[in-house]
């Protein structure tokens, strides 16, 4: 294996790739990269075995071709070296067996190798159930719904996020049991599947994902492919059946409070000043008179804002929740107004942006006596 490179571009390749290495892989040669260079291409896979991400680099990408083949190099290594050499070009070859020549202007490194066919076969071909969406459409869905999703194993059906389409929808669902984030998306295929993809998995697709394009997607019955600007990305899916979530969704509501999105971050911001992980409790009461957002801790003192900005219709409701859980949900809107709607002081409620209902959040409320 022999070629030169833009620097540049095979650290952002390598930045990919390397998202998928696990350092604590028990099989030794997955903490690697591997370098398939063939006729046309160079190709970089990386894979933990849950999740692959392989990336393509044309010959019209500034790669010269001088000696096809194929070697593993560390991960960490290769890309700290890729990353701190002070030079423009690089040129990497097998110079002994499988010990690896990284060159630039200025400085050599050698690093050993590991031989190629050793590294694990993955199958990565587009079979399964195909459709395409936008991929910046997807990132937003990522965003919006995987912090809801468990990060404890106990039970791992929740620790992924769960994809359901139908009837040209598509519904995604995470959840932990205290909290819930649903987004609905129409989608231009009318395909059928429901499956839960794991949140670390998404996360990485999501900080690939870099510009607006189209993303397809190659559902399976254990594993989904997304393809995308010269990038495979294959995970595998969570076993088991996904809760029921929509019995956990109120259809009717008694109360309601309208305000500004930033307005109500702001004021949970100044209100928790007070509170720590363990009590991070906060408390709203409503009336049409006056909404105000309190806290208090026994050691330090109490706090409380009047939230002015708002307007609250229904009868007057005390509800208590956690800082962090509402901050979470109101963070995952874009709009400047929300809409937070009520049925009890110790019901779910619902947070919505104010002129559409394609995102909702639900946070559980905390009894406080």
């Amino acid at each position: 294996m022999h070629f030169r490179i833009k620097r540049i571009k095979l650290l952002n390749a390598l930045a990919k790739a390397t998202r998928a290495v696990s350092v604590r892989s028990p099989l030794p040669v997955l903490t690697g990269i591997k370098f398939d260079l063939q006729a046309h291409q160079l190709i970089l896979t990386g894979s933990d075995s849950d999740i692959t991400i392989q990336t393509i680099i044309d010959e019209d990408d500034d790669l010269v071709i001088l000696k096809e083949g194929a070697v593993v190099l560390n991960s960490r290594y290769i890309f700290d070296i890729v990353r701190k050499i002070n030079s423009d070009d690089i040129e990497i070859e097998i110079i002994d067996g499988l010990l690896t020549r990284i060159k630039g202007s200025q400085i050599e490194y050698s690093l050993n190798g590991t031989d190629a066919i050793e590294y694990p076969r993955i199958d990565l071909s587009k079979t399964g159930t195909h459709f395409i969406m936008n991929a910046l459409v997807l990132k937003d869905i990522i965003g919006e719904t995987k912090f809801a999703a468990s990060d404890k194993e106990t039970r791992p059906i929740l620790t992924g996020i769960n994809f359901k389409a139908h009837d040209h929808v598509l519904e995604v669902v995470a959840t932990d049991s205290y909290r819930l984030a649903k987004k609905i998306i129409s989608i231009d295929e009318d395909v059928t599947f429901n499956i839960t993809i794991p949140k670390l998995s998404l996360d990485e697709i999501s900080k690939i994902i870099e510009k607006d394009e189209l993303i397809e997607l190659y559902v399976s019955e254990r594993k989904v492919l997304f393809v995308f600007d010269k990038n495979i990305i294959q995970t595998r899916l969570i076993d088991g059946s996904y809760p029921d979530t929509a019995r956990l969704i109120p259809l009717e509501f008694d109360y309601e409070l309208d305000i500004n999105r930033a307005d109500l971050l702001n004021a949970i911001d100044r209100v928790s000043l007070l509170l720590n992980e363990q009590n991070n409790i906060v408390k709203l009461d409503m009336s049409n008179e006056q909404v105000i957002l309190s806290s208090y801790q026994q050691e330090i003192g109490s706090v409380e804002e009047n939230l002015a900005s708002s307007f609250y219709k229904g009868e007057p409701l005390t509800i208590s929740f956690s800082c962090k859980y509402a901050s979470d949900a109101i963070k995952s809107f874009s709009g400047d107004k929300i809409k937070i709607l009520f049925t009890g002081e110790m019901k779910p409620f619902i947070v919505k942006d104010f002129d559409s209902d394609e995102l909702l959040q639900l946070v559980l409320p905390v009894r406080t006596y």
